[in-house]
C-alpha cells in the first residue's frame, strides 16, 4: 500500500469507467481526484497537485491528446493514457503527445494498478550522478539540480525524457541497446516494447534540437540501440 498522500487525478467522462479506476486505486492507497473533461482536468491539475495523471483519450470538447499537451506546457507530472484496445495510432499519438504510458482498454484492475506503480517509481529521479553535471557543446545536464539547458536556455523535459537523457549521458560513447534502455527507464516489464522508446526519443530529439539525419547528441545503432554522443564533451558522468 502507499501514503495516503499520493493523489491520483483520473480523468474520464465515462461514468461507469471513473468509478472503477477510483475503486482501483482507491484499494491500492492513493487518494483519487476526479475530472471528466479535458478543460476540468487542467483545473484540478492545480487544485490537486496529483502525483500521476491517468488520462482518457476520448474525452468530450478537448480530447486526451490536446490536455495532454496543454498539461505539459507547465508540468512534468506522469501522465498514462487510456486508449482503445489494439489502436496503435492513439497509443503513438498519445506518446507524441508528452504522455510517459499507456493503458489499453478494457484492462485488468491488477494491470492498472501496475503500471501506475511503475510510473509513480519512474518519477522518482534516483540517486545522483558520479559527476555533478554533464556537458556537450552547448548543452549542460546538471544532475545536482535535475536541470537541463542548451545555449543557456532550460529544456523542459518530463520526468521520464529526464531519466532517459540522464542515462544516455552517463553511458556517452557506449552502445546501450533498446532492452537495456527499457529495463531501466521503464522496467524489465516493458522489454520489447521498442516503440515505446522510439516516440521517446523523437520526442527527447526534439526537445533538444537534435536532427535525427544529422544527430549531435543521440545516435542510432540500427538494430542494437543508441548512443550518446562524445564530441566536444566537457566533463561527463560515468
Amino acid at each position: 500500500m502507499v501514503h495516503k498522500k499520493t493523489c491520483i487525478l483520473v480523468v474520464e467522462d465515462d461514468s461507469r469507467m471513473l468509478r472503477l479506476e477510483q475503486l482501483t486505486l482507491e484499494k491500492e492507497g492513493y487518494t483519487v481526484a476526479l475530472s471528466q473533461s479535458g478543460e476540468d482536468a487542467l483545473e484540478a491539475l492545480a487544485e490537486a497537485n496529483p502525483s500521476l495523471v491517468l488520462l482518457d483519450v476520448g474525452l468530450p470538447g478537448m480530447d486526451g491528446f490536446t490536455t495532454c499537451q496543454r498539461i505539459r506546457e507547465f508540468s512534468q507530472v506522469p501522465i498514462i493514457m487510456l486508449t482503445a484496445k489494439d489502436v496503435n495510432d492513439d497509443k503513438v499519438r498519445g506518446l507524441e503527445s508528452g504522455a510517459d504510458d499507456y493503458v489499453t482498454k478494457p484492462f485488468l484492475a491488477s494491470e492498472l494498478a501496475a503500471r501506475v506503480k511503475a510510473a509513480l517509481r519512474r518519477s522518482t529521479y534516483g540517486s545522483p550522478a558520479a559527476a555533478p553535471s554533464f556537458h556537450c557543446g552547448d548543452l549542460l545536464v546538471d544532475f545536482a539540480k535535475n536541470r537541463v539547458s542548451k545555449a543557456g536556455q532550460e529544456v523542459f523535459l518530463s520526468s521520464t525524457e529526464y531519466r532517459l537523457l540522464c542515462y544516455l549521458t552517463r553511458h556517452a560513447g557506449r552502445i546501450v541497446t533498446r532492452d537495456q534502455i527499457l529495463e531501466r527507464i521503464w522496467g524489465e516489464e516493458y522489454l520489447g516494447e521498442a516503440h515505446l522508446l522510439h516516440v521517446t526519443i523523437g520526442r527527447l530529439r526534439q526537445k533538444l534540437g537534435d536532427d535525427p539525419r544529422k544527430p549531435r547528441y543521440i545516435i542510432t545503432r540500427r538494430g542494437i540501440g543508441y548512443t550518446f554522443s562524445q564530441e566536444h564533451v566537457l566533463a561527463a558522468a560515468s
